[in-house]
């Protein structure tokens, strides 16, 4: 009965750390997204679309195969859609 209190009891005491832990990281977690939240906040003030600020960031996060693909996608989709950009004469060269 000994080994089950005691197994019970450390059992207890991992699941309160891992709580307590993820608690903390938590707590972290608000307080940067605050601060990315100030950033965002000081770029617009500064005259920047933040639309665009978020996008680059979520671009450059992508690995770069992945991001050629999407990019060939959208143009496919634009061009069947008949709303491509037409290329200009330095595109040819």
């Amino acid at each position: 009965m000994a080994d089950t209190i005691s197994s019970d009891s450390v059992a207890q005491d991992q699941i309160r750390a891992f709580i307590e832990r993820i608690e903390r990281l938590e707590e972290e977690k608000a307080s940067i997204a605050g601060d990315i939240k100030e950033v965002y906040a000081e770029a617009k003030g500064n005259g920047f679309d933040t639309k665009v600020l978020r996008k680059i960031v979520s671009i450059r996060k992508q690995d770069h195969n992945e991001r050629m693909e999407q990019e060939a996608l959208l143009e496919l989709y634009l061009t069947a859609l008949g709303m491509a950009a037409a290329p200009t004469d330095s595109d040819d060269e």
